[in-house]
């Protein structure tokens, strides 16, 4: 294996990599949007690159992972057909009657619908439709929604580790190492599972006097009905059928990106009074716009060589002893993505482990590892996730429009709750990835990756 020397090349590049994710990861202190942030290191990265000849604006295109751009606008836009027809208030609506009262039922159930959803739509997505949901569902009910709406933000988190297109690390982990939904989904479900099972139970007892009150019936009166059946129900079919193309895209030589591409177009001819610059205009822009320039930036980083010969270091100990290895980044994964966001640490960590599976080593467990941790993590903190940002915005809009703080889910709050969740689950996984090694060491057919310059 070829030594790699250090350079001014990899010190420079290290330098803005390090720049750009401290003022993104502190956005909260100097208020400049960590878009912006991502955008200028971008620029920056490539002029600097330019300059000293290890980058250009041809690689900056070239390092952008399309898959995942197209992917995530797609299902944006998909969303965004489906919120004004009213089906997921009718949805919402059929667990609180379900639930007749009993509250922990009604938190488990609408637990595992935000957990289903999260499964093909991302975290973010599901939270920003059910969080409001379900603050009008407990006003009705007169009782306080800090415990369904922490479990939506904790079980969304989880839920979307499970699938590839649950989650934007899992997204870029299977783009970046061609891993099929299929795949995806045989090595993360149990222990999704498992965690998700073990979240409920800790609810329970977290929540305790919470949910031993007890509510008034829900309003017929307060109700939104179903305002657009054909879209609403055309949008099931379509994505029942996209599920099928998720699971036969490698057989069908689809990628992903094209499969949610298809439901997409599908859902405009079966959505006919649909105004697409309406649905268009509800797409996330400025997320996809930060994925691409977090591309861009890594890239440089890569090109460099930077991530290389980090890369040359961490090789001999995952050579050693893997399965710690593994543990390890879960761990390290969970901690960092629990108190940072989880996308710039996946960003960053990809291209090392492709470097590592370009020099033998058998990098599939850490890939498994990676996506568990940076999951799992999100629990752990309010800034874990986008998510858990959306749920504490709107639970302290709602303390302070009723004038009442204990509605409001404060950072110490999430703390003691979120916390404890996110460590028993990383020890349910830990335990599951020790005793199941055999299977989840296996190198997947062969992992194809694109071709290194």
């Amino acid at each position: 294996m070829e030594t790699l020397v250090w350079n001014n090349d990899m010190l420079v590049s290290g330098i803005l990599l390090a720049v750009t994710f401290a003022a993104i990861f502190t956005e909260g202190i100097h208020g400049v949007h960590r878009v912006k942030c991502a955008m200028v290191g971008a620029a920056v990265m490539v002029i600097v690159g330019q300059i000293m000849g290890f980058y250009d604006p041809e690689g900056a295109i070239e390092a952008i992972d399309w898959n995942v751009i197209l992917l995530l606008g797609c299902m944006m836009t998909i969303v965004a057909i489906m919120i004004p027809t009213g089906g997921f208030q009718q949805l919402a609506y059929w667990v609180a009657d379900y639930s007749k009262g009993r509250l922990f039922l009604l938190l488990a159930l609408m637990g595992t619908l935000v957990t289903v959803l999260s499964l093909l739509l991302d975290n973010v997505t599901t939270v920003v439709i059910f969080g409001p949901l379900i603050i009008l569902i407990c006003q009705s009910m007169r009782i306080t929604p800090v415990p369904f709406l922490l479990a939506a933000a904790l079980l969304s988190d989880t839920g979307g580790v499970a699938t590839l297109v649950g989650d934007p690390p899992n997204i870029m982990i299977g783009s970046e190492f061609n891993i099929s939904f299929n795949e995806f989904a045989q090595h993360m479900f149990l222990m999704v599972f498992a965690a998700w099972l073990v979240i409920l139970f800790f609810l329970r007892i977290l929540f305790k006097e919470e949910l031993a009150v007890k509510p008034e019936p829900l309003q017929l009166d307060e109700r939104e009905q179903l305002v657009d059946p054909r879209t609403w129900y055309g949008a099931l079919a379509v994505l029942v059928v996209m599920v099928v193309g998720f699971m036969a895209h490698n057989a069908l030589h689809w990628e992903p990106w094209f499969v949610s591409g298809l439901g997409l177009a599908a859902l405009a001819v079966i959505g006919n009074r649909l105004d697409m610059e309406e649905s268009f205009a509800h797409t996330e822009l400025a997320l996809l716009m930060f994925f691409g320039c977090l591309f861009i930036i890594v890239g440089g980083v890569e090109h460099s060589g930077f991530l290389q010969y980090i890369g040359q270091f961490v090789i001999p100990y995952a050579q050693n002893d893997l399965l710690t290895a593994t543990l390890v980044l879960m761990w390290v994964a969970a901690i960092l993505s629990a108190a940072i966001d989880n996308i710039p640490f996946t960003a960053a960590m990809l291209p090392i482990l492709v470097g590592m599976d370009a020099q033998g080593v058998n990098v599939t467990p850490l890939l498994w590892g990676l996506a568990a941790g940076v999951g799992m993590g999100g629990n752990g903190t309010h800034l874990g996730s986008t998510a858990n940002v959306f749920i504490v915005s709107i639970s302290e809009k709602l303390a302070k429009e009723q004038g009442d703080p204990s509605l409001a889910i404060t950072p110490g709050l999430w703390f003691r709750k979120g916390l404890p969740v996110m460590l028993i689950t990383l020890v349910m996984c830990t335990i599951i990835m020790t005793l199941f090694w055999g299977f989840f060491e296996s190198p997947l057919r062969e992992i194809p990756l694109l071709p290194q310059e």
